[in-house]
């Protein structure tokens, strides 16, 4: 749900009236997404995905090297874009799930061929489960694969369980890396 819900149209029929907390049945309090048992949790998530809070972290994002003296330097774990996503289980229904990434095939004139949500990580293996499931054979496999991981992908391809795959990508496509990804990796 674009605006913010958690569920589709047919789940919001089924479950939209009950809290929104994962097994809890109990109803929920009208213009709230919880039950009065978690009300605490609920006033938690409005208070950390308010308007005013994500004003705040737009502007962060403009200026992420700014340092001032009222705002403290924590030592914080940054996940690269390559590296997979810490599991991590729901325990509400408040917000709508998010993905890692949205993965695209773009035509060299710009139309969107195919897109696919990667929920954990954009690892070679879903790239090229992405890239079979949108070219099924190898007559319609594209001359030419322009990925900022085109190295990981080879490499995949090349690993010893993937040798049989690697020898029919080889005959049809070369996967090649854009000028700023090959001079950063």
């Amino acid at each position: 749900n674009s605006c913010g819900g958690s569920f589709c149209e047919y789940h919001e029929a089924n479950y939209g009236s009950a809290c929104q907390i994962k097994d809890c049945e109990n109803i929920k309090i009208q213009g709230t997404q919880a039950c009065n048992i978690h009300q605490d949790e609920w006033k938690k998530y409005k208070a950390s995905h308010s308007s005013h809070t994500l004003a705040d972290v737009r502007r962060m994002l403009r200026r992420p090297a700014e340092q001032l003296p009222w705002n403290p330097i924590r030592d914080r774990e940054i996940q690269l874009h390559d590296q997979p996503i810490p599991n991590r289980q729901v325990k509400n229904y408040f917000g709508p799930s998010q993905f890692y990434c949205v993965e695209t095939i773009v035509a060299p004139c710009g139309v969107v061929i195919g897109w696919a949500k990667f929920a954990k990580s954009e690892s070679p293996s879903n790239i090229l489960h992405f890239l079979e499931s949108v070219y099924p054979t190898e007559e319609s496999w594209p001359d030419y694969v322009c990925i900022d991981k085109a190295c990981l992908v080879l490499c995949h391809l090349l690993a010893e369980d993937q040798r049989e795959s690697w020898n029919s990508w080889k005959n049809t496509t070369r996967f090649i890396v854009d000028s700023y990804h090959y001079t950063n990796h």
